[in-house]
C-alpha cells in the first residue's frame, strides 16, 4: 500500500515523438525509473509530500506506481496540456481519494489544471456521495514551436511504498 505520493511535470521537445517524451519524463526528474501506470485512488494514510523529498528516496531502475497523463504534438502552434487533478477527503485516515487523468488540445494551464479538478471531484462525489474536503491540480502546458519538434508535456503522481 502506498504511504507517501508526490506530484511532479514536465514539457519535452525533440525530433522524435518518443525523444519529447523521454525529455519530459527528464524535466520532470522521472526518466530513471521503471514507471508502472496505474488509476485513480489516493490510498488512505497516503501522505502528499514534495517532489525533493520522494526523489531522494528513490533509486534509479526502481519500479515506481504512477498516474500519469501525458500529450505529444508536432503541430506548428498547437497548444497542449495535461493535468492530474486530485480529490482529498476529509479524513485521509480512513478514507480514500480521486486522483482524475486530463489532457487538452488548445487549452492552457489554468483551464486543465481546473477541468482536472472538477473531473476529480465529481468522480469522487458520484462513488462516495461525499464532498472532498478539498481539491488541488499539478497542470503543466506548452506550445509546440513553429517548425513542428515533437513536444510532449506531462503530469504525474508518483507513489513511494515505503
Amino acid at each position: 500500500m502506498p504511504k507517501r505520493v508526490f506530484f511532479t511535470c514536465g514539457v519535452g521537445r525533440d525530433s522524435e515523438y518518443l525523444g519529447s517524451f523521454e525529455m519530459a519524463l527528464r524535466a520532470a526528474k522521472i526518466e530513471c525509473y521503471n514507471l508502472v501506470t496505474v488509476s485513480s485512488i489516493l490510498p488512505p494514510k497516503c501522505r502528499i509530500i514534495p517532489r525533493r523529498d520522494g526523489l531522494a528516496d528513490l533509486e534509479p531502475g526502481s519500479i515506481v506506481f504512477t498516474v500519469m497523463s501525458r500529450i505529444a504534438s508536432n503541430e506548428p502552434h498547437r497548444r497542449i496540456s495535461a493535468s492530474i487533478g486530485v480529490a482529498i477527503p476529509e479524513d485521509m485516515e480512513n478514507q480514500w481519494g480521486y486522483f482524475a487523468e486530463h489532457h487538452a488540445f488548445g487549452d492552457g494551464k489554468e483551464k486543465t489544471g481546473e477541468y482536472a479538478e472538477r473531473l476529480a471531484y465529481n468522480m469522487y462525489n458520484s462513488i462516495t456521495d461525499k464532498i472532498p474536503e478539498k481539491t488541488l491540480n499539478i497542470t503543466e502546458s506548452a506550445v509546440v514551436d513553429e517548425e513542428g519538434t515533437w513536444t510532449t508535456v506531462l503530469a504525474a503522481t508518483v507513489f513511494l511504498m515505503e
